[in-house]
């Protein structure tokens, strides 16, 4: 039998190559799915089937309560991933959402399944998923190589739009024939099989790491090889820097507080298309679920597109952001002018493609920028930075969703995108770096670094001027 030369190792997919990463990624896919599907499928239960009046706001408030946990929880969120070994927090996240999805189908299959009881499951998901997401992205070193974290970021948030692929498709379809019960049986199946993919899995332990509840998670020599991610020295360093507040770790870098408040405005806006998309299907074109999973998967193709071709748009980041929210502007107003379903389905293929590329070129910035021991407490702020608009955006969107025409909020979507794009734009770059002796340099950024050097994420800890 012949073994893969390193080379030939290389050239396959990081997910093949890299068993412990690409069991965690399918675990990811998993749960995500089901969230979505949960989301997609209960936000059209809510206006085709349990609200008979109000049901931009039935659904708005669903929504809001989606994405509160991910905000209200952040801070828990950033000391539980920094304290609890990360296998067993994403394994018991996962088990805890198939429980309560599993329950909910219980519920649902034995009699009339009342509002409320959506939204507490919604609700318990959600907070799940909110230890779940950053505690997957903050892993990420600790499966794969330095060199390979672009790829990893890449397939990583290629999850989410597989998820809203999936998810779309299944979950307004589900609802349609299989009702509340059946539904919530998917999520239960999709989460329960994802634990039980996590806890096949070990983790590299960095070095002076304290272990968690599983104890230390030394990998096989398999996993361990140069290909597959080995320890690294940084771990140790990254375990004896000292542990800074969510408000030092933002304040010492400027550059990427003013990336995330513009990407939190542009937010209030583009999540509001979840909410859209149901309303414009009932109101506007009188379709039914089928309508709504074509619609909702055009945008997760779209989206599944942009994370496997960001790394290849050229461009400094904040260029590319700019021109890219530019662009997801123009495709949000198309379904505001014109009412036909290819249009639309062309129209949100081009927005999800936007939010592909920005996801995977700015994650990876992140990735880079922040040092390693602040990584924990950044992705949960990130988070919930990123996520505090969703609630605001749900309920605001689905109340005017039963005062003005679902063409209307296209059109407001659209026009709220342009102040952020422009603010993006005109964000100076990380000119200078502090190096680790403490002096200056110079760190050129042109059109055509996409990425920062790794010595940018020892600069960061003196802020990025």
């Amino acid at each position: 039998m012949t073994t893969a030369t390193p080379a030939a190792r290389r050239r396959l997919p990081l997910v093949l190559r890299n068993r412990a990463f690409g069991t965690v990624w399918l675990g990811q896919v998993l749960t995500q799915a089901g969230v979505r599907m949960f989301q997609v499928g209960t936000s059209w239960w809510l206006i085709g089937y349990a609200v008979s009046g109000d049901g931009g706001l039935a659904a708005g408030l669903f929504m809001a309560v989606s994405t509160l946990p991910a905000v209200a929880l952040a801070p828990l969120v950033a000391r539980a991933i920094a304290r609890t070994a990360h296998r067993s927090l994403l394994r018991t996240a996962a088990g805890g959402a198939g429980a309560a999805a599993a329950a909910l189908a219980c519920w649902a299959g034995v009699g009339d399944l009342p509002v409320a009881a959506a939204y507490a499951a919604a609700l318990a998901l959600a907070t799940c998923q909110a230890f779940f997401d950053p505690c997957l992205t903050t892993s990420v070193p600790e499966l794969v190589d330095d060199a390979d974290i672009e790829a990893a970021t890449g397939f990583e948030l290629s999850t989410q739009s597989l998820a809203s692929l999936g998810g779309a498709l299944l979950g307004a379809l589900v609802v349609d024939e299989a009702g509340m019960a059946g539904l919530a049986v998917g999520c239960a199946v999709a989460y329960t099989s994802a634990a039980l993919l996590i806890a096949t899995v070990r983790f590299r332990t960095p070095a002076g790491a304290l272990p968690g509840a599983d104890g230390p998670e030394e990998a096989s020599p398999e996993e361990a090889s140069p290909e597959e991610g080995g320890p690294e020295e940084d771990g140790a360093d990254a375990a004896r820097a000292p542990r800074r507040t969510l408000r030092q770790i933002l304040g010492a870098m400027p550059y990427v507080r003013a990336i995330l408040l513009c990407f939190t405005a542009a937010n209030l806006f583009t999540t509001a298309v979840f909410v859209v998309i149901p309303l414009y299907t009932a109101s506007v074109l009188r379709g039914d679920g089928g309508t709504v999973a074509l619609l909702e998967a055009s945008l997760g193709v779209g989206t599944l597109i942009g994370s496997v071709t960001g790394a290849r748009v050229p461009g400094r980041p904040t260029t590319v952001g700019s021109a890219l929210l530019g662009a997801m502007a123009v495709a949000l107003a198309v379904p505001g002018l014109i009412a036909a379903r290819p249009v639309i389905a062309g129209a949100l293929l081009v927005a999800g493609w936007c939010v592909g590329v920005i996801g995977v070129r700015f994650v990876a910035l992140f990735q880079r920028l922040v040092p390693a021991a602040d990584k924990p407490a950044f992705f949960a702020v990130m988070q919930a930075v990123l996520g505090s608009t969703f609630p605001v955006a749900s309920l605001l969107f689905g109340m005017l969703g039963d005062h003005l025409s679902a063409q209307t909020l296209c059109l407001i979507q659209a026009a709220g995108l342009v102040p952020a794009a422009l603010a993006l734009a005109l964000l100076p770059g990380p000119a200078h770096a502090r190096t680790p002796d403490g002096s200056q340099r110079t760190q050129p950024e042109t059109e055509t670094e996409t990425e920062p050097r790794p010595e940018a994420e020892t600069a960061a800890r003196g802020g990025a001027r």
